[in-house]
């Protein structure tokens, strides 16, 4: 079984596009950088410890039980449960925005998401998402990068994209799959890797992991 340890309703919808059955079972880790952290080693370090804080506190759940919608846990039911049994694959990961290899993470309020924005504007920037796959062997650790231009942002503009919200609970402050891909002319690298999920690189490591036996729909 496939547990995705994250609330991103982006990475559940990629996943599922894919073709992947999976649980979700959200990680609750602290996400600040350690000072002075490289962006590669911020977002894998995320990925794993997301990753194997939800495997330990599954495989720890005397009543954990395993549900055929897209919820995973003993305090919430959601449909008819099948026999407990523990993860086969724990996947986590975390995305960030990096220029000049600065950390652009989740806007704090409108004004932190105005000089993020602000940032960007005009430059390329890059996407790095860490990726961790935990199993009762190993653990698989990786890391995509995608850079990412964007035009000049007027102030106008950026206030009224401020305005619809869509900033807000997105690293560097923007969604490439939403009212930003206006502004993006030219991608390198994987487009999904921006949305939040690098699925060829996932499917790798799921297969280097020896767990290409995840079901899929």
């Amino acid at each position: 079984m496939l547990v995705l340890a994250s609330a991103s309703p982006r990475r559940r919808e990629l996943l599922t596009q894919a073709g992947f059955t999976f649980q979700v079972h959200p990680a609750h880790v602290p996400e600040d950088p350690y000072p002075n952290e490289d962006p590669i080693a911020y977002v894998t370090r995320l990925a794993r410890e997301k990753a194997q804080a939800v495997y330990n506190e599954l495989l720890g759940a005397p009543s954990f039980r395993l549900f055929s919608g897209e919820r995973v846990g003993c305090d919430e039911p959601h449909g008819a449960p099948a026999p407990s049994a523990p993860p086969q694959v724990v996947l986590g990961a975390d995305t960030t925005v990096t220029l000049d290899n600065h950390i652009l993470g989740k806007p704090e309020d409108p004004a932190d998401a105005a000089r993020m924005l602000r940032l960007l504007s005009g430059r390329t920037h890059r996407v790095i998402t860490g990726i961790a796959l935990v199993t009762a062997s190993h653990t698989e650790v990786a890391a995509e990068v995608t850079a990412v231009r964007f035009l000049t942002l007027s102030g106008q503009e950026i206030d009224d994209y401020i305005a619809t919200g869509e900033p807000m609970d997105k690293a560097g402050a923007y969604a490439i799959q939403g009212r930003a891909a206006r502004w993006i002319p030219r991608i390198e690298g994987c487009y999904f890797n921006v949305v939040g999920l690098p699925i060829a690189l996932v499917s790798t490591l799921l297969a280097s992991c020896q767990c290409a036996d995840v079901p899929t729909s």
